[in-house]
């Protein structure tokens, strides 16, 4: 199910690192604590460039071996693919799950496609396959990835339009992505509005512990009284 985001909510949640997010998810929704987000550490292109949010196109993709397509079909599904990631005039991040066995044999990412994509209302992707092309990459565009690698080999779409899990974070069309150099988090729609409360929440919660142990004379009393506090935030 597509999130409803407004400009406003999404400029809120890019305000925040995706570890905030996931506490915040974790307040609203404890059932979400163990899944939803990426559990193996991802390649960051530009760490320095901070959150991205959007809305999840997603699609597979092998490396391995060349298509059973003929060239006209490729032709035809490629231009399918990028009609799918146009049409919608929201922020997009590309989920692209690899399925061959050794993930990010042949990169699908690199200068043309970041470049087709950024023209085309995407500001990133999250993949378990490989990318290149760093210096050549789109202006403002984000990648996280298994890998950095030379070669696009056979890379070619599998599919597009379904549900994916890159690094166990299972997404499908449509969900909302917050991502950046730690890894991404899909957000249930149902609980997207409520986030920036939720928010608020954890940082409230987490300031006298830090205010405490950054104290001159901490100690495990400080510490003790901190987090009695810290308990008493609702």
């Amino acid at each position: 199910m597509s999130v409803e985001i407004s400009a406003a909510l999404r400029a809120k949640l890019s305000q925040y690192d995706t570890p905030t997010v996931c506490n915040a998810i974790e307040v609203i929704a404890p059932e979400r604590r163990g899944n939803g987000f990426t559990t193996e550490q991802l390649v960051c292109a530009r760490p320095e460039q901070g959150t991205m949010v959007g809305i999840a196109r997603t699609a597979m993709i092998r490396a391995t071996r060349p298509t059973d397509l003929s060239a006209d079909e490729m032709k035809e599904r490629r231009l399918a693919y990028y009609n799918y990631i146009a049409a919608t005039d929201e922020p997009t991040i590309t989920v692209i799950q690899d399925l061959d066995p050794n993930p990010g044999f042949g990169a699908f990412w690199g200068e043309v496609n970041s470049n087709i994509h950024m023209g085309l209302g995407c500001v990133g992707c999250v993949t378990n396959g490989s990318f290149r092309d760093l210096d050549e990459l789109a202006d403002g565009f984000q990648i996280l990835g298994s890998k950095i690698g030379p070669s696009h080999a056979y890379v070619h779409l599998v599919d597009f339009n379904i549900q994916v899990n890159v690094f166990g974070m299972t997404v499908s069309d449509g969900d909302l992505i917050h991502a950046d150099q730690h890894g991404a988090v899909a957000i249930p729609s149902a609980i997207a509005g409520d986030l920036p409360g939720a928010i608020e929440l954890v940082i409230k919660r987490e300031a006298p512990i830090l205010a405490a142990c950054r104290a001159p004379g901490f100690d495990i009393d400080q510490l003790r009284q901190a987090m009695a506090d810290a308990a008493e935030i609702h």
